[in-house]
Formats: C-alpha cells, sequence, structure tokens
C-alpha cells in the first residue's frame, strides 16, 4: 500500500493481486458533536483489519466554532475544544484519536470547511494535522487538493502491472433532494477524461453508477473500437444532523435524512483472449457501501 507524491495533487498508490479494495471517505465532520465516531471508528477498523487503504476527500474537520464564524453554535462544539486555543486543540485531539490509523491513510484532500479556515482564518489545519501523523508515527500520509488525481497501481503477477485511474473533487452546490447528485456526475464526464474512477462528496449522499463510453484504442498500429467503463462515486458523511426531525438549521432548511458512511472501492484485473487469440487485460471498478 505505499503511496508516492507525483504532483501537488497527483499520487499513485500501489496494490498487490488482482481483485484489490480502497476505501473513500469524505465529509467525516470529526470535530462536530453530530459526527457518529461510533461508525466512523467501525469503518476505520474494518479496514484496519482488512488492510484497505484510505483516501478522505475532504471535509475531514468541521472548523465552524471559532471566533468570526457566523455559523458557530455553542451546542456544536466538544468540551475538550470548547477553549482559547479552539482550532489548536482539534489537530492535536485528532492526531491522538487518528493514531490507531495513521499506517492505512493514504491520501487526504481538502474540503470546502478547510479552505474556509485557511481563508479567515489564514492558518492551514489539515497541513498541520498530517504532518503531525507524520512526525509523531513517522507515516507517509500525503495531503491532495480540493480536486485530484490517484492512479492505483495492481501488481497482479510477477512483472505484469495494471493501472486505474481516481479522479477525485471533493464537490459543490448544494445537490438535489430528487436528483441527489447525479447531475453532479453527469457534468464531470463533460469536464475530465481518461479516468475509471470518479468519486465526489459534499452534498451527503451515498451512491454509485456505471457510465459507458466508446473509444478508439491504438495498439501496435492497430485500431480497435472499445467500450470503456467509469465508475462514479458519491461518498456519504459522517455527520448525522437530522436526529428526531425536531429542530436545527438541518431541519429547518428542509433537508432530509442522509446515508451515513464512504464507499469501499473494488479495483479488478483478469487475462482475456480477443477474437483474434491476441491478450489483452480486462479492467473493471466496482464500489460498495460498508458492512453492517
Amino acid at each position: 500500500m505505499e503511496v508516492k507524491k507525483i504532483s501537488k495533487n497527483i499520487h499513485s498508490i500501489s496494490l498487490t493481486g488482482k481483485t484489490a479494495e480502497v476505501a473513500v471517505l469524505s465529509d467525516i465532520h470529526w470535530d462536530n458533536p453530530h459526527c457518529d465516531r461510533k461508525l466512523l471508528k467501525k469503518h476505520l477498523n474494518y479496514c484496519k483489519e482488512n488492510s484497505l487503504p484510505v483516501v478522505i476527500v475532504g471535509d475531514l474537520f468541521c472548523l465552524m466554532q471559532g471566533r468570526g464564524d457566523n455559523r458557530r453554535n455553542k451546542s456544536d462544539i466538544l468540551p475538550e475544544h470548547n477553549n482559547a486555543f479552539y482550532l489548536d486543540s482539534i489537530v492535536e485531539t485528532a492526531v491522538e484519536w487518528f493514531k490507531p490509523y495513521a499506517d492505512i491513510i493514504k491520501v487526504i484532500g481538502y474540503g470546502n470547511h478547510e479552505t474556509g479556515i485557511i481563508k479567515y482564518q489564514e492558518t492551514d489545519l489539515l497541513k498541520r494535522f498530517v504532518e503531525m501523523m507524520n512526525l509523531k508515527y513517522n507515516t507517509n500520509m500525503q495531503i491532495g487538493g480540493y480536486g485530484g488525481w490517484i492512479v492505483y497501481t495492481m501488481h497482479y503477477r510477477k512483472n505484469s502491472t495494471a493501472s486505474f485511474k481516481h479522479k477525485y473533487y471533493h464537490g459543490s452546490g448544494g445537490g438535489g433532494i430528487v436528483t441527489k447528485g447525479a447531475l453532479n456526475l453527469t457534468r464531470a464526464l463533460e469536464m475530465y477524461e481518461d479516468m475509471d474512477l470518479f468519486t465526489m462528496g459534499h452534498i451527503h449522499e451515498n451512491s454509485s453508477r456505471n457510465d459507458v463510453r466508446e473509444s478508439l484504442l491504438n495498439h501496435n498500429g492497430k485500431y480497435k473500437i472499445q467500450q470503456r467503463q467509469i465508475h462514479h462515486c458519491i461518498t456519504g458523511t459522517y455527520k448525522e444532523e437530522y436526529g428526531e426531525g425536531s429542530h436545527g438549521w438541518h431541519i429547518e432548511r428542509g433537508a432530509p435524512p442522509k446515508p451515513l458512511g464512504g464507499r469501499i472501492i473494488t479495483f479488478s484485473v483478469k487475462d482475456s483472449v480477443d477474437e483474434n487469440d491476441k491478450n489483452y487485460i480486462e479492467k473493471k471498478v466496482d464500489s460498495r457501501s460498508f458492512p453492517i
């Protein structure tokens, strides 16, 4: 599960076997009292037990209770963060809480909550968190972007590899109660090319779908039409703010209960033979929610 930085927001992760899995999480909002830490710990323990690398695509933190933040609410701050060093205490306590998972978390990207703190408080808490984790636990956790790419290289047999390209983007807009982010995925098809997997978060939904594109493949001067499979995911949140539906900002704006949890991505490769007895590699990407 080695991770390497290729450029500012491009990373590579090595995988082994003909089938491998990666967990993609987003919108954890770890420091918010509504974060379901019990569920988060359960999912991270599952990743630990099954040796799954973890990618977090934005909003690891919530960070809304600082001075000057118009969103702050006294009931939305944990006791251990209710002090004169609010932002510092979040980073310090998070470093301790995530200690058991320091070796499996590979890439963490920014969300709007982290970039908001950079904009208004002039400090990069995500960078501080990752640097402290790496320094304290001797790990190689990497910082991604608000959007970026991860290339997964699968070593599926001796001297043979296959790669999968993952375009991630934290997300934008509010999502739709009816469409539940389907339009965001369609927009992604118009904006990005050459991806095997696209994931986004932000709108606190949890779903997946497949799209197919016809392409022309050139192999040793011979052309062949192939259908390229593209797997799309929207990763859910770990902040359960609907509750019993009685009151609060989430209720007042007419938002529904949201699905909790991230998604587990499955990458598969298979040696095959075409109609001309030529060898080629079949690749497939799929995803599922975490088991009960």
